[in-house]
């Protein structure tokens, strides 16, 4: 038998897979041929079946003969060419079989007894090139770049600051895609009901559901552990990841123990390689100013002390960036408009249905307020569009005062790579209307509505006379120039009285090293001062923290959060905060000569110690997809 493995893979996009399997896509057909047969005739049976326990009923098993033409429903083998001494057959799947390894076998009837003969395994995958199937993606552009790129771009950083880094996805890598297969095969829905279970691959909203669980390690010793406490004792730094293959890798070998650590790019990034390996278009999305809503109600509160130190309370959150996944299908489910891009997401962050696990949301449906869709539409919803609370808590008497609130914050220069070059494309505009706007406050309100949190009273929430309340003085944080790590920090406070009565105002500040997800880790300094404001006026105040302040207590996210609580005689409070991101030293990279095919080429890496201190047992890190063995 010849598989004819260059040739089919050729015509299926699966040439950069590595091995001697054919891998080939569903709704298409590839050829094999019997050599040194005598005539088979059309006497002869075709079984492709897959999963543990067969049948025609789950989909999972077909019988096929000889036919004349090419079936859209079901399997079918077409003769192609005859010779004296072999035969070629084209097998086609439907559009919508179930994805996975099959067992293909022949029956030939022709000498009057019947025989089975087994003719090995393929591997069958959704087909973003075909139009029957549901991840049908017409541009030939995109469907290179998210599903036959390796390498990718995520971005990172603060919406006062947008950083990059590159990541190698290295789906086509050795073992991947039996790894992949492996995940579904090791998810809770497969322990529970394999026949079932293997009967759903066909679908692309099922797959990537299982996945987003299965990535993360809670629930079913998935493939990432999180951690997000700024100590990474007894694992990797989330941070010193280059790409998903060395983590899919390390979970098999480790007899599939969840590796450690990662953080949402992580995630996100595993999450990428494997939907791109199995054939559903994907890319990684960053949300700069995320909200993390745990009580769905589309608010996130946030805590501060008098001295301005940032509190640690509540389940809400405003991260600086979080990274998801935006994937391509079809939603039968919902109907055709909301169709097209949907957002996964497993980072481990709430339960869905119980397990760790987000999506598939319609970003449609995500940008119109129809959150009462499946799948986990509020949390995504809240992510782009929460209203922010900032508010005063005192812990003597447990009494908080609204500070402010805002509406305009969350959700901010939503990123992605371009297709076919190394740009940030901003797709705010696709999952919500103009900030401000009253389509955007209709959509805010409908989604409310649709939570039923019109209607009840929340005891939480700022009265209308809170929200009301207007300051007395304005402030802002200036950054002076670029902030690289081992650089002492320059930052001026600027403060205005908007009133015309003078204003005397006693400024808390602090700064503290965070994770990304804002969370404090440790304090970096403080200073108090009291300051007088003539009518209208503006003043400034430089502040310096050195880098030996920061130095020890920098987490390796890089990120500090400053903060001034001014508290004005006789008015409200107001809140003064900056988060800043520290931009890491750059790698320089130049190609020395000529790069060819098969044969060794140098390369030189530049890297210039920024600080006044000598550094030791440094490491150099260095990946591409089989560029190094």
């Amino acid at each position: 038998l010849n598989w004819h493995l260059k040739e089919n893979a050729k015509d299926h996009h699966t040439s950069k897979f590595s091995g001697k399997e054919l891998i080939v896509r569903r709704g298409q057909g590839f050829t094999i041929t019997f050599n040194g047969a005598e005539q088979p005739g059309q006497n002869l049976t075709f079984i492709a079946e897959t999963g543990p326990k067969p049948s025609k009923q789950t989909k999972t098993q077909a019988t096929f003969g000889i036919s004349s033409t090419v079936s859209k429903e079901s399997w079918s083998a077409v003769l192609k060419s005859t010779t004296s001494n072999s035969v070629s057959i084209s097998i086609s799947s439907p559009a919508n079989a179930v994805i996975g390894r099959y067992k293909l076998s022949v029956q030939n009837a022709s000498s009057g007894s019947s025989s089975t003969a087994n003719l090995g395994t393929f591997v069958l995958l959704f087909n973003p090139w075909s139009s029957g199937d549901d991840v049908f993606l017409p541009n030939q552009a995109e469907c290179q770049e998210y599903v036959l790129e390796e390498f990718g771009i995520i971005f990172a950083g603060n919406k006062h600051h947008i950083n990059s880094f590159g990541w190698n996805f290295g789906q086509f890598q050795e073992d991947i895609l039996n790894i992949c297969i492996s995940m579904l095969d090791r998810s809770l829905n497969y322990r529970q009901d394999p026949v079932t279970d293997v009967s759903h691959r066909n679908d692309p909203k099922y797959v990537g559901r299982v996945l987003s669980a299965m990535v993360n390690a809670n629930d079913d010793q998935g493939v990432v552990l999180g951690n997000w406490s700024g100590n990474y004792e007894g694992g990797k730094n989330p941070s010193s990841w280059n790409g998903s293959g060395e983590i899919l890798q390390s979970w098999k070998k480790s007899g599939f123990k969840p590796v450690r650590y990662g953080q949402c790019w992580v995630f996100a990034a595993v999450l990428t390689t494997v939907l791109r390996c199995l054939g559903i278009p994907t890319r990684t999305i960053t949300n700069f100013s995320s909200a993390h809503d745990a009580d769905e109600n589309l608010r996130v509160d946030e805590f501060y002390d008098a001295s301005g130190n940032h509190l640690n309370r509540g389940a809400d959150s405003v991260w600086n960036f979080h990274v998801w996944n935006e994937s391509w299908f079809s939603r039968s489910d919902l109907g055709p408009s909301y169709s097209g891009w949907q957002i996964l997401d497993a980072t481990p962050q709430e339960e869905s249905g119980g397990i760790y696990r987000c999506g598939p949301a319609s970003r449609n449906a995500i940008k119109e307020g129809d959150i009462d869709l499946d799948y986990d539409c509020p949390f995504v919803f809240a992510e782009v569009n929460a209203d922010c609370m900032y508010w005063n808590y005192d812990s003597t008497n447990g009494k908080k005062t609204l500070i402010f609130s805002e509406s305009t914050v969350i959700g901010q220069f939503i990123s992605t790579k371009a297709v076919g070059r190394d740009d940030r494309v901003d797709v705010t505009n696709d999952y919500k209307h103009k900030e401000g706007s009253k389509n955007e406050r209709d959509t805010y309100k409908k989604a409310r509505k649709k939570l039923g949190l019109e209607d009840k009273f929340d005891p939480t929430a700022p009265t209308p006379k809170e929200i009301e309340q207007k300051p007395d003085i304005s402030g802002k944080f200036k950054v002076a120039d670029t902030l690289i790590v081992g650089k002492d920090l320059s930052l001026i406070l600027v403060l205005a009285n908007l009133t015309s009565d003078d204003k005397t105002v006693q400024v808390n500040m602090t700064a503290w090293s965070t994770v990304y997800t804002r969370k404090p880790v440790h304090e970096i300094w403080k200073d108090s001062i009291s300051v007088t404001l003539a009518p209208q006026e503006e003043k400034k105040f430089p502040i310096k923290i050195s880098y030996t302040e920061y130095q020890q207590r920098l987490t390796t996210d890089n990120t500090i959060q400053v903060t001034a609580l001014c508290h004005v005689e006789g008015g409200i409070p107001v809140l003064v905060s900056r988060d800043i991101t520290l931009d890491k030293p750059d790698i320089d990279i130049q190609v020395l000569g000529e790069a060819e095919l098969n044969k060794e080429v140098d390369v030189e890496v530049t890297f210039t110690n920024p600080i006044d201190v000598e550094v030791m047992d440094c490491v150099l890190q260095v990946e591409g997809s089989d560029l190094l063995r």
